[in-house]
């Protein structure tokens, strides 16, 4: 798998679990206060945020890496860092927290915003090469 292919596989990996992250903070708690009976089998648990976070991690920094190889760009890291760690310490220490959620919300939109500048720097690079 080339090194272009490569990048695009795990950045699409990442902005879907970046997605999904979106989806459970916003969409789930509202669904579960909607409509009480959903809660009891659709209760996730509260380890799933570090298994996602613990996910994100080298997902996200094999998908950056490769991309800064090919197109040497600080902004998508630097990006994707800051959305690392708030997912991180929403997961952690301020899990089960009046704060989680919007923690986790910005730092996984700010995760997604960051393999997505990825992806279009690498297409930048690959459309002035041709």
């Amino acid at each position: 798998m080339s090194g272009v292919r490569r990048q695009r596989w795990f950045d699409g990996i990442a902005i879907a679990a970046s997605s999904a992250c979106l989806v459970h903070c916003l969409i789930l708690p509202g669904l579960l206060v909607a409509i009480p009976a959903t809660a009891a089998w659709l209760a996730i648990p509260e380890s799933f945020h570090l298994g996602a976070f613990l996910f994100a991690i080298p997902t996200s920094l094999v998908a950056l890496a490769i991309g800064f190889r090919g197109h040497g760009r600080c902004l998508p890291m630097t990006i994707a860092i800051i959305g690392l760690l708030l997912l991180g310490v929403a997961a952690v220490p301020l899990a089960e927290t009046v704060v989680e959620t919007p923690i986790s919300i910005f730092g996984a939109a700010a995760l997604a915003i960051a393999h997505v500048a990825n992806l279009q720097a690498r297409r930048r690079v690959v459309a002035s090469d041709t």
